[in-house]
């Protein structure tokens, strides 16, 4: 139902102090003017009364102008300031940032806080537009070296004179570059999707033990080729979420397992419930992150290897991470490399400085997602 409209919203806090000041210029100015003429009745002498009108006049005239130059330029010139301010926003510049001098500190408490809350928007626009060129390049770079790889091999191809052999290699090569692409392409757009949503639909109570199963035995042909030791501690849980987009968190977990779990390697999933939450650990014996790589491997196009030996798109983790907090939850990370004992956590920052328990060798994921029950 449509609430009625206040009669009296036409007034405003803005508006009120504005007219209080307009009033309070009149005043001074009349009781300045009424100093004046008595001040100049008593120079000539007499109280005639056309020196004290002229007197008046003249003393409110200069006297009020004079007071509202000061109070409106104290009060209005903050103002003038943000108008132009924004116009060069609307251009397109988004280092119209309003310096906050004396009279914007001086100026009537709604103009401030209005002058703040500009400031504060311009440095969002502007982070905002840096995340945009930064993930146009990155997104551009990732996309434009598997199509040069596709098109030199599948001139390759066209041109002929290849032995069955090379014939296979190029084709599987070429494969591989257009899978890679199609995952790029989706993960972006679910990503994009994703930053701009915060209430998830479609939530359905689900087993969620027989969906980190489910997700395992996807990959069952990559760890089964490097002979990888799969091994699946799992409650029986109910979760209530959007079962499809939490897929994609295990997914990613396990798909970086396999990949960076050398043959022969092992893998290990847990899940529990203890103190109101639900914990799931995804912990391989891979090569382990490099510990000045840790606080970055959340971000879009990150990539730890810099050689880019392992074929991925840095955008995984990224995607994990947004999910899991969607789903009001956190995800943790310790690593070892190569046995080495230094070791560090990726946590939210107010648990930054406690220590997980030791893992070993390689990479541990870790889960928190509350208790829905």
């Amino acid at each position: 139902m449509r609430n009625k409209q206040n009669p009296f919203r036409v007034v405003n806090r803005l508006g009120m102090k504005l007219t209080i000041l307009s009033a309070i210029i009149i005043l001074a100015s009349e009781i300045l003017s009424f100093t004046a003429t008595i001040v100049i009745g008593f120079l000539y002498g007499g109280t005639n009364n056309t020196i004290q009108v002229v007197g008046s006049i003249i003393a409110s005239f200069f006297i009020g102008s004079l007071l509202a130059f000061i109070i409106g330029n104290t009060v209005l010139k903050p103002l003038s300031e943000l108008v132009k301010a924004t116009k060069r926003v609307t251009g397109g510049d988004f280092n119209a940032v309003l310096e906050v001098g004396w009279m914007e500190r001086h100026t009537i408490k709604e103009l401030r806080e209005l002058i703040h809350d500009f400031n504060e928007m311009i440095e969002e626009l502007r982070n905002t537009e840096m995340f945009r060129q930064d993930f146009i390049s990155n997104f551009s770079h990732e996309f434009k070296t598997p199509l040069v790889s596709i098109r030199g091999f599948a001139r390759q191809l066209y041109e002929g004179d290849l032995t069955p052999e090379q014939q296979r290699e190029f084709s599987k090569i070429i494969l591989d570059e257009t899978e890679y692409l199609s995952v790029l392409s989706q993960n972006t757009l679910l990503i994009t999707n994703l930053e701009n949503k915060d209430i998830i639909t479609e939530k359905t109570d689900f087993s969620l033990d027989e969906q980190l199963r489910d997700c395992m035995i996807r990959l069952e042909p990559q760890w089964s080729e490097k002979n990888i030791d799969i091994d699946m501690d799992l409650d029986e849980v109910r979760f209530y979420w959007n079962e499809s987009l939490l897929a994609h968190v295990w997914n990613n977990l396990f798909d970086n397992a396999v990949k960076f779990t050398p043959e022969n390697g092992a893998i290990s999933v847990s899940l529990k419930r203890e103190n109101g939450l639900i914990i799931v650990k995804v912990k391989d014996s891979g090569c382990g992150i490099p510990e000045e790589a840790l606080p970055y491997i959340f971000e879009k196009f990150y990539q730890a290897d810099a050689s880019h030996a392992t074929k991925g798109n840095g955008l995984g983790l990224p995607l994990v991470k947004k999910i899991v907090e969607l789903c009001g939850g956190e995800i943790f990370v310790h690593s070892e490399v190569g046995g080495d004992t230094k070791s560090q956590s990726q946590r939210a920052k107010a648990q930054q400085d406690a220590a997980p328990q030791s893992v070993g060798g390689g990479t541990e994921f870790t889960v928190e997602l509350r208790d829905k029950r």
